[in-house]
Protein backbone atom coordinates (compact mmCIF):
# COMPACT_ATOMS: atom_id res chain seq x y z
CA UNK A 1 0.00 0.00 0.00
CA UNK A 2 3.02 2.00 1.25
CA UNK A 3 4.62 1.81 -2.58
CA UNK A 4 1.38 2.39 -4.41
CA UNK A 5 0.45 5.36 -2.64
CA UNK A 6 4.31 6.77 -2.81
CA UNK A 7 3.94 6.27 -6.51
CA UNK A 8 -0.01 7.70 -7.10
CA UNK A 9 1.93 11.25 -5.15
CA UNK A 10 5.36 11.55 -7.18
CA UNK A 11 3.05 11.10 -10.50
CA UNK A 12 0.85 13.74 -9.10
CA UNK A 13 3.61 15.97 -8.39
CA UNK A 14 5.30 14.66 -11.79
CA UNK A 15 1.94 16.22 -14.18
CA UNK A 16 1.27 19.39 -11.80
CA UNK A 17 5.63 19.96 -12.22
CA UNK A 18 4.72 19.88 -15.66
CA UNK A 19 1.51 22.34 -15.81
CA UNK A 20 3.17 24.80 -13.74
CA UNK A 21 6.24 24.59 -16.36
CA UNK A 22 4.02 24.92 -19.26
CA UNK A 23 2.12 27.60 -17.62
CA UNK A 24 5.15 29.83 -17.03
CA UNK A 25 6.37 29.07 -20.88
CA UNK A 26 3.47 30.01 -21.59
CA UNK A 27 3.92 34.03 -19.96
CA UNK A 28 7.08 34.52 -19.42
CA UNK A 29 7.72 35.94 -22.59
CA UNK A 30 4.73 38.51 -22.51
CA UNK A 31 6.34 40.51 -19.45
CA UNK A 32 7.97 43.57 -20.33
CA UNK A 33 9.65 43.56 -16.30
CA UNK A 34 12.33 41.90 -15.72
CA UNK A 35 12.22 41.34 -12.23
CA UNK A 36 8.62 39.60 -12.71
CA UNK A 37 10.36 37.41 -15.79
CA UNK A 38 13.34 36.70 -13.55
CA UNK A 39 10.87 35.29 -10.49
CA UNK A 40 9.42 33.25 -13.18
CA UNK A 41 12.81 31.79 -14.19
CA UNK A 42 13.68 31.10 -11.08
CA UNK A 43 10.85 29.47 -10.36
CA UNK A 44 10.76 27.20 -13.55
CA UNK A 45 14.32 26.19 -12.13
CA UNK A 46 13.12 25.69 -8.64
CA UNK A 47 10.08 23.24 -10.61
CA UNK A 48 13.02 21.69 -12.76
CA UNK A 49 14.76 20.56 -9.80
CA UNK A 50 11.91 19.00 -8.12
CA UNK A 51 11.33 17.32 -10.84
CA UNK A 52 14.75 15.47 -11.17
CA UNK A 53 14.49 14.03 -8.04
CA UNK A 54 11.06 13.01 -8.62
CA UNK A 55 11.64 11.34 -12.17
CA UNK A 56 14.81 9.86 -10.13
CA UNK A 57 12.57 8.03 -7.34
CA UNK A 58 10.51 7.18 -10.17
CA UNK A 59 12.67 5.92 -12.42
CA UNK A 60 13.44 3.31 -8.85
CA UNK A 61 9.60 2.41 -8.95
CA UNK A 62 10.02 1.39 -12.98
CA UNK A 63 7.22 4.15 -13.42
CA UNK A 64 7.43 6.93 -16.31
CA UNK A 65 5.59 9.35 -14.10
CA UNK A 66 2.21 10.87 -15.64
CA UNK A 67 1.73 13.56 -18.17
CA UNK A 68 -1.42 16.64 -16.90
CA UNK A 69 -4.93 16.12 -17.60
CA UNK A 70 -5.65 16.66 -21.23
CA UNK A 71 -8.77 19.21 -20.24
CA UNK A 72 -7.10 20.81 -17.67
CA UNK A 73 -4.07 21.85 -19.37
CA UNK A 74 -6.43 22.77 -22.92
CA UNK A 75 -8.34 24.85 -20.80
CA UNK A 76 -5.46 26.59 -19.00
CA UNK A 77 -3.98 27.38 -22.36
CA UNK A 78 -7.77 28.83 -23.54
CA UNK A 79 -7.85 30.89 -20.33
CA UNK A 80 -3.96 32.31 -20.51
CA UNK A 81 -4.20 32.96 -24.18
CA UNK A 82 -7.91 34.75 -23.89
CA UNK A 83 -6.75 36.86 -21.31
CA UNK A 84 -3.70 37.44 -22.70
CA UNK A 85 -4.94 38.61 -26.28
CA UNK A 86 -7.31 40.85 -24.42
CA UNK A 87 -4.29 42.41 -21.78
CA UNK A 88 -0.64 41.29 -21.75
CA UNK A 89 0.19 43.50 -19.18
CA UNK A 90 2.59 42.15 -16.39
CA UNK A 91 -0.85 42.26 -13.68
CA UNK A 92 -3.07 39.60 -16.02
CA UNK A 93 0.49 37.51 -16.04
CA UNK A 94 0.61 37.77 -12.37
CA UNK A 95 -2.92 37.30 -11.81
CA UNK A 96 -2.59 34.20 -14.15
CA UNK A 97 0.31 32.54 -12.31
CA UNK A 98 -0.86 33.37 -9.03
CA UNK A 99 -4.47 31.44 -10.04
CA UNK A 100 -2.75 28.56 -11.25
CA UNK A 101 -0.07 28.09 -7.86
CA UNK A 102 -3.41 28.43 -6.25
CA UNK A 103 -4.73 25.17 -7.77
CA UNK A 104 -1.42 23.89 -7.79
CA UNK A 105 -0.94 23.99 -3.43
CA UNK A 106 -5.04 22.75 -3.06
CA UNK A 107 -4.15 19.77 -5.52
CA UNK A 108 -1.18 18.73 -3.73
CA UNK A 109 -2.46 19.34 -0.39
CA UNK A 110 -5.59 17.35 -1.58
CA UNK A 111 -2.86 14.25 -2.81
CA UNK A 112 -1.46 14.53 0.34
CA UNK A 113 -4.21 13.57 2.26
CA UNK A 114 -5.70 11.44 -0.60
CA UNK A 115 -2.12 9.17 -0.56
CA UNK A 116 -1.43 9.20 3.48
CA UNK A 117 0.89 5.98 3.05
CA UNK A 118 2.87 7.52 0.76
CA UNK A 119 7.05 7.57 2.09
CA UNK A 120 8.53 10.68 3.99
CA UNK A 121 10.39 11.48 1.32
CA UNK A 122 7.76 11.84 -1.51
CA UNK A 123 5.60 13.85 0.97
CA UNK A 124 8.28 15.86 1.69
CA UNK A 125 9.01 16.66 -2.33
CA UNK A 126 5.27 16.99 -2.72
CA UNK A 127 5.50 19.86 0.19
CA UNK A 128 8.68 21.55 -1.00
CA UNK A 129 6.87 21.86 -4.27
CA UNK A 130 3.87 23.62 -2.45
CA UNK A 131 6.58 25.84 -0.70
CA UNK A 132 7.42 26.83 -4.26
CA UNK A 133 4.26 27.61 -5.68
CA UNK A 134 3.12 29.66 -2.59
CA UNK A 135 6.56 31.41 -2.87
CA UNK A 136 5.64 32.57 -6.27
CA UNK A 137 2.53 33.60 -5.44
CA UNK A 138 4.65 35.79 -2.71
CA UNK A 139 6.41 37.35 -5.41
CA UNK A 140 3.25 38.00 -7.56
CA UNK A 141 1.73 40.25 -5.78
CA UNK A 142 3.83 42.91 -6.57
CA UNK A 143 2.90 42.77 -9.86
CA UNK A 144 -1.46 42.28 -9.36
Amino acid sequence: MADNDTIRLLRECDAGIKMGVSAIDEVINFSSDTRLKNYLKDNKAGHQRIKREITHLLDEYHDTGKEPNPMAKGMSWIKTNMKLAIDDSDSVIADLITDGCNMGVKSLGRYLNQYKNADKQSKDLTKKLMSLEEELVMDMRQFL
